[in-house]
């Protein structure tokens, strides 16, 4: 009779457990729903894609976007690159991953965007996101702006660093987008996402995905991110041949399972990628700027007004203006260096003028009497014919001149080359006579002027920056 009565009960307990587990097991596998996209960066061509327009939690994939955000705020004069930042109490009470920022403490911007691009530190971004809006809260409805101007159309940013926060939502689709705006829109800043590790001023900091950076060939980018919301997600990017293909997974189960799911959907676009494509790069969105009386900056004649509203002093210069009897035209990049030469020739025949209608303005008129007639003119023997010897001169690197300037790694040798040349345009004065070197790195291609002294590379370099343009000292034998 007992065994008869306690059957029931077992059967009961089971059926139990079955309606629990049918309960419980959808709701924690729904916690980080599985999504990709895989994209042909060149042609913006979507190879592959499951569950893209899902809304889900992206992680510190949000952190490209502070990025992007920050990257167009120095290009714009909002702030520099070296200004000290403050770090707020909200800041620095971020939970990890973090910088171990205190409150109060100043550091400056560029440490800060790399240790949020490379360590992935939430307090980094939250102060990123301050110094320039003046509070998250108003730097996250900038990132939506800019997220919509770009097209990232179901996203929904409430924070600048990706922690979960209710309606903190996006997509595969739009995060392939944005990595693809950062690739295409800031190169001179992508190899942030490359560092396997960088000084961020008060430590050392390390890559998040060193081992997808190391053991995939031609990955250089771009964001993890986790948070047990949103599993483990990556978008990244790596560029074979010529070919540049981006990967999105949302919801990983672990690192290692996620790294080699990107690393089969990369494999997966280098197959289906046509070997030879045209490259559309991305339309780069407008301008938002900073909000002044509820409206957004970049739309038309509001940009300027914000732009010059919110910067204290000049970061960029404008060029000193060219007489009109001075024409220069700068078409294409082949014509930087006769555009140089020209300016330089027009300068210098417009001085020697000058200095001719002076000394002929001075001097009196005088008109000599007629020469005697019954003057014997003595004779003179020509000389014998002498071989004149031609002296030239040449700067020479000895003597002092040996040092040299870094101006930026780039990812590929026409964009160095191209950043020399601008740069020498706008420099003259101090980089005239010095040699524009391309040097290959295992990360990129370093952009050096060699060939200085060094009171003129301190010179060059405190100029360059001033107009925010990246800048640092190359000693003598420094690897250049």
């Amino acid at each position: 009779m007992k065994a008869r009565s306690s059957q029931p009960i077992r059967w009961g307990l089971v059926a139990l457990a079955t309606i629990w587990m049918l309960i419980i097991v959808p709701l924690s596998a729904a916690a980080a729903p599985y999504a990709a996209l895989v994209m042909d960066a060149r042609s913006g061509e979507v190879l592959h894609s499951r569950n893209a327009d899902t809304r889900l939690h992206p992680a510190s994939l949000t952190k490209m976007m502070t990025l992007y955000v920050a990257f167009e705020a120095v290009e714009n004069g909002e702030i520099g690159l070296d200004t000290p930042v403050r770090i707020s109490k909200h800041a620095a009470s971020e939970p990890p991953s973090k910088l171990g920022l205190r409150a109060g403490q100043t550091i400056r911007l560029r440490y800060l965007l790399r240790a949020a691009a490379i360590k992935s530190a939430n307090d980094a971004a939250t102060a990123i996101g301050e110094a320039i809006e003046g509070s998250e809260a108003k730097f996250a409805r900038r990132m939506n702006r800019t997220a919509k101007a770009m097209g990232m159309t179901r996203t929904t940013f409430k924070n600048a660093h990706g922690l979960t926060e209710s309606g903190h939502l996006s997509t595969a689709r739009d995060m392939t987008l944005l990595g693809r705006h950062v690739f295409y829109d800031y190169p001179e800043y992508y190899n942030l996402f490359s560092r396997i590790s960088a000084n961020a001023g008060v430590k050392k900091v390390y890559h998040t995905n060193r081992r997808l950076l190391r053991n995939y060939r031609g990955a250089d980018g771009i964001k993890t991110g986790y948070t047990r919301a949103a599993g483990f997600n990556l978008t990244a990017s790596a560029e074979r041949g010529g070919e540049r293909i981006i990967a999105t997974v949302f919801g990983g189960r672990s690192t290692a399972s996620r790294n080699a799911k990107v690393a089969e959907l990369l494999d997966l676009g280098f197959r289906r990628a046509p070997s030879r494509v045209a490259v559309h790069k991305p339309r780069r969105p407008a301008y938002m700027g900073k909000v002044r009386d509820g409206t957004p900056g970049g739309f038309g004649k509001r940009v300027r007004l914000v732009t010059a509203a919110a910067v204290k002093k000049s970061l960029r210069p404008q060029a000193r203006p060219v007489p009109e009897t001075v024409p220069v035209a700068i078409a294409a990049r082949d014509d930087i260096e006769k555009a140089i030469k020209a300016a330089q020739a027009a300068d210098l025949a417009a001085v020697q003028e000058e200095s001719q209608d002076v000394a002929t303005a001075a001097l009196p008129k005088v008109n000599p009497e007629a020469r005697p007639e019954d003057l014997v003119l003595a004779s003179v023997q020509e000389p014998a014919e002498d071989p004149v010897q031609e002296v030239v001169t040449r700067i020479s690197t000895s003597g002092g001149r040996n040092w040299g300037i870094n101006v930026g790694r780039y990812p590929s040798q026409y964009k160095a080359r191209k950043v020399l040349l601008k740069t020498a345009l706008n420099e003259m004065s101090t980089l005239d006579g010095s040699l524009r070197k391309v040097v290959k790195r295992r990360s990129g291609f370093d952009a050096n002027f060699m060939g200085l002294s060094r009171e003129t590379a301190d010179l060059a370099c405190r100029r360059l920056q001033a107009k925010q343009i990246t800048c640092f000292m190359i000693e003598p034998g420094g690897g250049a």
